[in-house]
C-alpha cells in the first residue's frame, strides 16, 4: 500500500475530513488532496508528524511492504462515530456514479415540474379574467388546478422512483465507509475533469433565479395595471418558467457533485455530517408542503414559489444547528 492510499485510511479510520487532517498537520486542504492523489509527497516533517497524528510509525507510513499497523493492545480512537465500515469496490463505484448521473437528471426534473405546475393555472385564470378566452373563471381555475395536482404527482412519482432505484447505494449516506484501492483517485479524477461544468452549471442557474423577477420588477415601475391584458400574466408565467430552468441547473449539478463527495467521504458526506444528514429528506418534505399549502389557499403562485430560495438559505443554517447537535452528542 502506497503512502497515498495509507493518508486517506489513517484520515477516514479517525473521521476527519480533508480540512480537518490540514488543520491538524498545519497545512493547506489542496496539500492533503495533493498527498491523497499522489501528486505530491509531503517532507519528512510532515511525515514525522502525520505519525503523531494517527498513531503510527513513520515506518508504515514510509515503507510500501508494510500494509497494516501492528499495534498491540491499541486503544480505539474514540470519535463517537459507529464502528460498522463498508468497503467500497471499484465496480460498485462506477454503478453508483451512473445511478448518479440518471438520479441527477430526474430528480432536477422533477423538482423543475413542480416550478411549473402553476403555469398553465395562471395562464388559464388570467385568459379567463381578461375575457380573452370563452371559459367560466372557475372551470378554467378548476381545470388549472387539476394540471397542477397531475404535474406534482407525476414529480413525487420520479422521486420515489428515484429513492427506491437507489435503496442499494444508501449506505453512502449512513454509514462510514472503505474504498477499494484506486476508488478515491477514481473518483477525485472524474470530480476534477466536472469541476468546470460544475461551476458553470451553478452559476447559470444562480443568475436565472436572480433575473426571472426583471419582468415582473419592469411592470412594478412602469405602474402597468391594465387588468384586461395578458401582459402581467405573461411575466409570471416567464418567471417561473426561468426560475424553474434556474433551479434545475443547481439541483442537477449539485447531485452530481454530491456523488463524488458520498465517495470520498468529504463536503457533507464526512463521517460527522452523515449522521447530522439523517433528517434532511423530512426537511425538504416539509418545504414541499409549506410551498403546496400556501399556493393552494392563496392562490399566489406568482409570489409563493419565493418558498425555495428561502428553504435552501435556512437549510444550511438546519444543517450547522444538526452539526453542532452532532458534536454535542458525542461530545458526551
Amino acid at each position: 500500500m502506497i503512502l497515498a492510499d495509507k493518508i486517506i485510511e489513517n484520515r477516514k479510520k479517525n473521521g476527519w475530513s480533508q480540512e480537518e487532517l490540514a488543520d491538524k498537520l498545519g497545512v493547506s486542504r489542496q496539500s492533503v488532496s495533493k498527498w491523497e492523489g499522489a501528486q505530491a509527497v509531503p517532507d519528512m516533517k510532515k511525515i514525522i508528524q502525520m505519525s503523531e497524528v494517527f498513531g503510527v510509525s513513520t515506518d508504515y507510513l514510509l515503507r510500501d511492504d508494510i500494509e497494516e499497523v501492528q499495534l498491540p493492545e491499541a486503544a480505539p480512537v474514540d470519535n463517537g462515530l459507529e464502528e460498522t465500515v463498508r468497503q467500497v469496490t471499484m465496480e460498485e463505484a462506477n454503478a453508483f456514479l451512473g445511478h448518479n448521473e440518471r438520479a441527477a437528471r430526474i430528480i432536477s426534473t422533477g423538482v423543475m415540474i413542480c416550478i411549473l405546475s402553476p403555469v398553465i393555472l395562471i395562464l388559464l385564470s388570467g385568459l379567463a379574467e381578461a375575457g380573452k378566452i370563452a371559459v367560466n373563471e372557475t372551470i378554467a381555475e378548476m381545470g388549472g388546478t387539476i394540471i397542477v395536482l397531475v404535474m406534482v404527482a407525476s414529480a413525487v412519482g420520479m422521486f420515489l422512483m428515484t429513492g427506491m432505484r437507489g435503496k442499494q447505494y444508501e449506505y453512502l449516506e449512513s454509514i462510514d465507509i472503505d474504498t477499494a484501492y484506486g476508488v478515491s483517485g477514481m473518483a477525485k479524477e472524474r470530480r476534477a475533469q466536472y469541476a468546470e461544468k460544475h461551476s458553470r452549471l451553478l452559476i447559470v442557474g444562480i443568475m436565472l433565479c436572480i433575473i426571472a423577477a426583471i419582468p415582473m420588477l419592469i411592470l412594478a415601475m412602469s405602474g402597468y395595471s391594465n387588468n384586461t391584458d395578458v401582459l402581467p400574466i405573461i411575466g409570471v408565467d416567464a418567471m417561473l418558467i426561468t426560475v424553474a430552468v434556474g433551479v434545475k441547473m443547481i439541483v442537477l449539478t449539485s447531485i452530481r457533485q454530491e456523488g463524488f463527495d458520498k465517495l470520498l467521504e468529504e463536503g457533507d458526506y464526512t463521517r460527522l455530517n452523515k449522521k447530522a444528514g439523517k433528517y434532511d429528506g423530512i426537511y425538504w418534505g416539509i418545504a414541499l408542503a409549506v410551498y403546496l399549502g400556501w399556493s393552494f389557499v392563496t392562490n399566489r403562485w406568482e409570489t409563493t414559489w419565493i418558498v425555495w430560495p428561502i428553504a435552501g438559505v435556512l437549510f444550511v443554517v438546519y444543517r450547522e444547528i444538526a452539526k453542532g447537535i452532532v458534536r454535542a452528542v458525542h461530545r458526551k
